[in-house]
């Protein structure tokens, strides 16, 4: 379950194409549905907008460079307590479970599959786990 979320946008965006589909549901919801994407990302664009002229001078500051590395070193350790808990308390009960998780590591890291593919793999392998 937790693959298939991550093959989807987050919940707020997904969530406010379903507001603008129920919004405006006529004649099948599209139109909401793409203006309440179109919003919801109009923020992040605009600050990326108003940025990127100044980016440039900004990151070969030695102060700058610091920040975003003590930035970089909280995402990663945020990311690793996200997946050991709740991802891996959820998912990994077995050796069985842990190995195809593996292969999933290593056929994203070590053979560069496509993310798309490693997915489909994964849920067939999940599945064929959960039927034996």
């Amino acid at each position: 379950m937790y693959g298939a979320a991550q093959a989807s946008p987050g919940p707020l965006f997904t969530f406010a194409a379903y507001l603008g589909a129920v919004r405006e549901p006529e004649p099948n919801g599209t139109i909401g549905a793409v203006i309440g994407l179109a919003w919801i990302f109009l923020p992040g664009f605009l600050l990326l907008i108003g940025v990127l002229p100044f980016w440039d001078a900004f990151r070969t500051r030695p102060r700058a460079q610091a920040a975003m590395r003590v930035a970089n070193a909280a995402v990663v350790g945020i990311l690793g307590a996200a997946l050991y808990d709740p991802v891996w308390t959820s998912a990994i009960f077995t050796s069985r479970d842990f190995a195809l998780a593996l292969v999933g590591f290593v056929l994203l890291t070590v053979w560069k599959a496509p993310p798309w593919i490693v997915v489909c793999l994964l849920a067939a392998g999940g599945t064929a786990l959960a039927t034996l």
